[in-house]
């Protein structure tokens, strides 16, 4: 059973302070993804050879992800291989029953009707970033539309074993005041 979805508006406030935090980023990005070295594993595992900037993008994007979790209170565990086979059978099926493949435009909207997807939020977050950024800023790489959904089905799988690793709050960060 997944989460309690966190909040569009506390993901996107999450995801843009990784992304204004610029090189001071680094540091936190490297220890989040260390703390998750399966994750990262499974993920540099099942991504095709990428050129150096779309493979960094592509952990870079990772690296938000488990910042969201880690910010966001609660306890998230390191995730281990049963989390990775269930959230990876899981996102096959609904890939294979959305039909995602082959990319055409409506790789967004199509996954945007996939009801149960665990923390839609930040997978939200990972479709504008990879699908629906109409400005890019100068340092931003673009990729091209398969790669795009390569890297967000492989961050999908990795968001499905991260909540399955992360124990909310009792008491959410994002309804604190």
């Amino acid at each position: 059973m997944s989460n309690t979805a966190i909040p569009r508006d506390h993901v996107h406030r999450l995801s843009e302070a990784c992304a204004d935090a610029g090189m001071s980023f680094q540091s936190a990005a490297k220890r989040a993804l260390e703390n998750q070295s399966r994750v990262v594993r499974f993920f540099k595992g099942n991504l095709p050879e990428m050129a150096d900037q779309p493979g960094e993008v592509s952990l870079y994007l990772l690296a938000v992800v488990v910042r969201i979790f880690e910010q966001c209170g609660g306890k998230l565990e390191r995730v281990g291989a049963p989390e990775i086979e269930k959230a990876t059978a899981k996102v096959q099926a609904a890939v294979r029953s959305a039909g995602l493949f082959p990319v055409t435009a409506e790789f967004p909207a199509k996954v945007r009707t996939i009801a149960d997807r665990a923390q839609p939020h930040i997978l939200d977050e990972a479709l504008h970033a990879l699908f629906e950024r109409e400005e890019r800023k100068e340092q931003e790489v673009e990729m091209d539309p398969e790669q795009s959904a390569l890297v967000f089905v492989m961050l999908w799988a990795a968001t499905e074993a991260l909540d399955s690793a992360w124990r909310a709050p009792k008491t959410p960060v994002w309804e604190q005041a």
